[in-house]
């Protein structure tokens, strides 16, 4: 098998686990370690025997365009604004585990020198891969919660921000730990030394040359030469970094540090994606394929044991440096939970001391397993750590009876009012607009800063999650007379309607959305009015041009009102183009216009348009021969070179076309 072949076959398999976990609704990242594992030499063995560098070596790139992306999210205000949180949270956890892990590693190597004989090494290697947790998998399973902006969801952020940094001293640190003992002081030392100097020249050399560069090739307008500069520097930085002898991660990682710091940050990023989660995929694959499960079976018990101490050891040290910070019990239990699982820069360190022989593959393989074990179970272990805490934190009970206590009393007098759900730009608007037509509100948010402003500022906010029925009631979700639902979330949405249906199934509800692919499951699901922002935007749009060229002020009211009338219908219609093809399900089952000319044989012609077999599809408008365009009516005959509008689906306006052509 060439290197091309296995590369194909690790796409295949890619492909179709990453298919199966987003079906179980599990982070991608997991499918691709799934993946590795299952073709690996140990168990299906697709690959063995076969030269898997060519394979291997691409895969190390994604490191790199992950580091690449870690560099550009290093933003020294969001750091700024977060340092407490970041280098007192973040580096007590970071600190914490290094230091237990330096102890543990001691105590063996003092029990057993034999079998132990590096607790230096061993012991920072294995605090770095235990203050790890997982980026990616956290802020999913957090943004899919809508939990974000919440107080634990603010302590794991800047946790997660300082693990990242600590990422790179660790990138400097490991490889140096290969140098004999007798060498390592001065080892560790001049990396730190060339670790510095080359930070220090790329910054300060690169962000004179760089914006500048930059601009010159933006002016280009040319996609294909900028992205050949973004690849030029990423790995030209990586490259240079790995001939200084420090990892190619480093020099990425400085790379994304000096565009984050030009106005191409945005494009920088949403280009790069695609090469860091593909390569990314590839790693994770080759990592999982790294695991011998005959070591594993062998010694399952020691693999468990290392996949449960470290969570519980982390969720205890996060919890205790939380409670000497002065952090309620209930907020540190749930910011330590989140945070125990491992996360994906431990397989990178793992991955780069088994390049450099630092663990023995009896030690190396139970490592990875129990790391790759506790990132399985992290979504698992997500879905019940509100049951957990509650269980554990008596005062949890109270505080939760208290904000509910703070909605009830803020709405207890409140009759025939508006539930607003979410006060960001949108909800506030609202609730101006409200205000000022005396119509009575309440808003829950789930962002404290941005309740204790708007609040202290006399707005009718209060902190709640308007996905839980107990905050739904509390604000008065049986008095009021309507709810809106202002953020754009399909999931929290189906979830909020599905609440009001249960418990207040007269109440009007009003949900914002981006577009039209969801209107009708919202609808279904009990939503009054429905506000697409794209529609809405045509016809803001559509109405102001009308005026700037003379149309007469009523009739555009009475259009708009007209399209608003009939549900944005007209709206909903219109003609794709060739990316038919690359629709989804949900997106091809959306209504489009198609146009359709009658030739002289079609089966259509010499019919009354109340007589057509359209399967579903409407005849929105009709062209004539001559030019004339009419308004579908009942008793019009169609003749050959008539065009037809239709709206439908795509496959009720396949066999409406096979109807009007002749061809069924």
């Amino acid at each position: 098998m060439t290197g091309l072949e296995l590369v194909l076959m690790y796409l295949i398999a890619a492909v179709l686990g990453v298919v199966v976990f987003r079906l179980l609704q599990l982070p991608a990242l997991l499918g691709y370690l799934a993946v590795g594992v299952l073709i690996g030499p140990n168990a299906l063995g697709l690959a063995a025997g076969h030269d898997q560098s060519a394979a291997q070596h691409l895969a190390e790139f994604g490191v790199v365009f992950l580091m690449f992306s870690i560099g550009l999210e290093f933003s020294l205000s969001k750091i700024r604004a977060m340092r407490s949180l970041v280098f007192g949270l973040g580096a007590a956890q970071v600190g914490g585990a290094l230091l237990l892990a330096l102890a543990a590693s001691a105590a063996l190597g003092a029990l057993a020198p034999q079998r132990w004989p590096h607790p230096l090494s061993d012991g920072v290697l294995l605090g770095g891969v235990l203050a790890m947790s997982s980026t990616a998998i956290v802020v999913k399973l957090l943004s899919d919660r809508l939990e974000l902006e919440t107080g634990h969801g603010r302590h794991i952020i800047g946790v997660l921000l300082f693990q990242d940094l600590a990422v790179v001293p660790l990138l400097v640190l490991i490889p140096a730990l290969a140098s004999p003992p007798a060498a390592l002081a001065m080892t560790l030392g001049w990396a730190a030394l060339k670790a510095a100097a080359m930070l220090a020249l790329i910054l300060l050399a690169g962000g004179r040359l760089l914006r500048p560069w930059l601009r010159l090739v933006a002016r280009r307008k040319s996609d294909e030469l900028f992205m050949l500069n973004l690849l030029l520097l990423t790995l030209g930085l990586a490259w240079l970094t790995e001939r200084a002898g420090l990892s190619m991660a480093l020099g990425a990682f400085l790379a994304g540090m000096l565009i984050a710091e030009t106005e191409f940050r945005h494009q920088v990023e949403s280009d790069i994606r695609p090469f860091r989660d593909v390569l990314l995929g590839l790693f994770f694959i080759t990592i999982g394929m790294l695991l011998d499960w005959r070591l594993v079976l062998a010694q399952w018990w020691l693999v468990l044991l290392l996949a449960i101490v470290p969570l519980l050891l982390k969720t205890a040290l996060v919890f205790g440096v939380q409670r000497l910070r002065g952090t309620p019990p209930g907020l540190a239990l749930r910011s330590a939970l989140w945070l125990a699982p491992a996360g994906e820069f431990g397989i990178v360190l793992l991955n780069l001391a088994a390049a450099r022989h630092l663990l023995p593959p009896e030690v190396l393989s139970p490592v990875l397993a129990a790391v790759v074990l506790s990132m399985l179970g992290a979504p698992f272990l997500a879905q019940h750590i509100d049951a957990i805490v509650i269980k554990l934190v008596a005062s949890e009970w109270m505080t939760a009876s208290l904000q509910l206590t703070d909605i009830a009393r803020r709405t207890i007098r409140t009759q025939r009012h508006v539930v607003i759900c979410g006060f960001g730009r949108c909800g506030q608007n609202l609730a101006r607009l409200l205000h000022d037509e005396g119509v009575a509100y309440v808003a829950l948010d789930l962002d404290p800063d941005r309740v204790a402003q708007a609040s202290s500022s006399g707005w009718n906010v209060v902190f709640g999650d308007a996905t839980r029925l107990s905050s739904l009631q509390a604000a008065g979700l049986s008095r009021a007379s309507a709810l809106a639902l202002t953020y754009v979330n399909k999931a929290s949405a189906l979830r909020v309607l599905g609440l009001v249906h249960e418990h207040a199934p007269t109440l009007p509800v009003v949900v914002r959305t981006r577009d039209d692919a969801a209107f009708d499951e919202l609808r279904a699901a009990g939503a009054a009015e429905i506000v697409p922002e794209v529609l809405e935007g045509a016809l803001m749009l559509a109405s102001q041009t009308m005026a700037v060229v003379g149309v007469p002020l009523p009739k555009v009211v009475a259009r708009l009102r007209a399209a608003r009338a009939e549900r944005y219908g007209l709206l909903r219609d219109y003609f794709h183009g060739f990316d038919d093809a690359t629709l989804d399900a949900a997106q091809r089952s959306q209504a489009r216009l198609r146009s359709l000319t009658l030739p002289g044989g079609a089966r259509a012609v010499g019919l009354r348009v109340d007589a057509l077999t359209l399967h579903g599809a409407r005849l929105v408008q009709l062209r004539r021969v001559d030019g004339r365009v009419l308004e579908p009516d009942a008793a019009l005959e169609l003749a050959a070179g008539d065009t037809l509008v239709l709206a439908g689906s795509v496959e009720t306006l396949a066999l409406a076309e096979d109807a009007l052509l002749g061809g069924g």
